[in-house]
């Protein structure tokens, strides 16, 4: 990109509908990534103007998780700001101003038309394999008959009139050049009949009062950018740089939606995801930095991040990907902050953490077998269990081995002339359980790791004695015995 010539100011422009989407995230991170990279700054405006799909609570939410996440905004509506409100439901009275300006230059239209004639209409069109649009009905009506209706009172919403022949082209910052047939696009609605503006009146405007200097957004909006480029053109306004991200899919390429599963930000913070796990996820869905390099600090990011290296084609969540980079931050973790982001999910799931020494060495022996926080409540179970459960048929059929019943047997009978265990000793009755019965290596120590955890991989079996002590140790030798038969 050439250098930049004015300050670069980008916005994450949400609708108030619910909790933040994955998709949402990538957005709201690549304009605040731009942003930063240029040394300019980034806006939160909450486009709360579709009152049908509002959700109470969900600007808050939305406002937590941007925090939680590192993504903080220059102005937005709890810090307020040079081009406040930041809410566009506090804005309408401008809206209606800008809109009537535009019917008294020609450029916009009332429409009376009601909505059993407009699903009529669609149907008729959909019928005739056409596109659906609106046919212009109310364009051309006389000024006596508008102001008639006016006067009557009769439910209305303002029209953009759009080209209805030629193309719009416009250069895209990801696409490059990108030309759309005027006759795709639609005599827009500008102004809704309950007095509320559209997204594509109140974007428009918005973008242009609080100086944005680049719309980058999702791919679902670039049919509507000939609408935007028409408004800034009748206003007499410049417009912004523009670019549109490419969409996010499932493994199976259909679009990424809450069907498939979680697609909420707040829905993997429950699970255990680390904010910065994330976050270098995330930023990876379309973006590469022409490297093999994968980890990286916000810092990191910030500072290579380019529009040049989005990509155009669509991105696909990989849930595996994530879990890989998610454990991967886990490890790197401080130990005490390690233990204490983890034992929630125990304290959540039941388990007794009070004994905080315990609990710090059980988490110590699972951890590096977890990809998110939620997955070491199955981990951490065999500690808090009194019962030992062999689901895996392999670690069965290991149990049964007349092998293993006498490496379980020997050891048993030695445990129990000891006064005290500790990994030491234990080791050293291995060593004598190796002599008398002249079994080794993987022969011996299976089936001991089988009856102590049940599983043929599970923790460093040190760490399991440490934790377990002689007590316990003995009841699962003897459950093991029993279940080998």
């Amino acid at each position: 990109m050439n250098e930049m010539t004015a300050i670069v100011r980008t916005r994450f422009a949400p609708s108030p509908t619910g909790f933040l989407h994955v998709g949402g995230l990538r957005t709201a991170l690549y304009n605040y990534l731009f942003a930063r990279h240029y040394q300019g700054q980034f806006i939160l405006r909450i486009e709360d103007t579709d009152r049908t799909r509002y959700v109470e609570g969900a600007i808050e939410n939305l406002i937590r998780t941007l925090h939680l996440m590192g993504i903080h905004y220059d102005e937005g509506p709890d810090g307020g700001g040079p081009h406040a409100p930041y809410l566009q439901s506090q804005r309408t009275d401008l809206y209606q101003r800008y809109a009537h300006a535009l019917i008294e230059k020609g450029d916009a239209y009332y429409c009376f038309c009601t909505a059993e004639r407009l699903a009529k209409m669609r149907k008729e069109q959909e019928a005739a394999q056409q596109q659906p649009k609106y046919d212009g009905t109310c364009r051309h009506l006389p000024p006596e008959i508008v102001k008639q209706n006016l006067h009557k009172g009769i439910h209305r919403v303002i029209r953009l009139k759009m080209p209805q022949t030629g193309e719009t082209v416009f250069n895209d910052l990801i696409r490059g050049e990108v030309r759309i047939q005027n006759e795709l696009t639609d005599d827009q609605i500008l102004i809704k009949s309950d007095g509320y503006p559209t997204y594509h009146l109140a974007n428009v405007i918005d973008d242009h009062l609080m100086k944005v200097t680049h719309v980058i957004r999702g791919e679902e909006w670039l049919l509507s950018v000939p609408k935007h480029l028409r408004l800034y053109q009748a206003f007499g306004w410049q417009p912004p740089q523009m670019a549109h991200l490419p969409l996010l899919l499932n493994p199976d390429r259909s679009k990424l939606s809450k069907r498939q599963g979680d697609v909420a930000v707040e829905d993997f913070l429950k699970k255990g995801y680390l904010p910065e796990a994330l976050i270098n996820f995330v930023a990876l869905l379309g973006w590469n930095p022409g490297t093999d390099q994968e980890i990286f600090s916000m810092g990191e990011l910030i500072q290579l991040f380019t529009l040049e290296r989005v990509n155009k084609a669509a991105a696909v969540f990989d849930l595996q990907k994530l879990n890989w980079m998610n454990a991967f931050y886990l490890k790197q973790m401080d130990e005490k902050k390690r233990v204490r982001f983890l034992q929630s999910f125990l304290q959540e799931a039941g388990y007794d953490i009070s004994d905080e020494n315990k609990t710090r060495k059980i988490i110590d022996a699972v951890y590096k077998r977890i990809s998110f926080g939620k997955e070491i409540t199955r981990e951490a179970a065999i500690f808090y269990e009194p019962e030992l459960e062999i689901q895996e048929q392999e670690a069965r059929l290991i149990l049964r081995q007349e092998s293993s019943k006498k490496v379980l047997s020997t050891l048993l009978e030695k445990i129990r002339d000891l006064p005290e265990l500790d990994v030491e000793s234990f080791k050293d009755l291995m060593k004598q359980v190796q002599q008398e019965t002249g079994i080794k290596k993987e022969q011996l120590w299976m089936p001991v790791r089988v009856a102590l955890t049940g599983v043929t991989h599970g923790p460093e079996l040190p760490l399991v004695i440490e934790i377990f002590g002689k007590k316990k140790i003995i009841s699962f030798l003897m459950q093991a015995l029993e279940l080998a038969g």
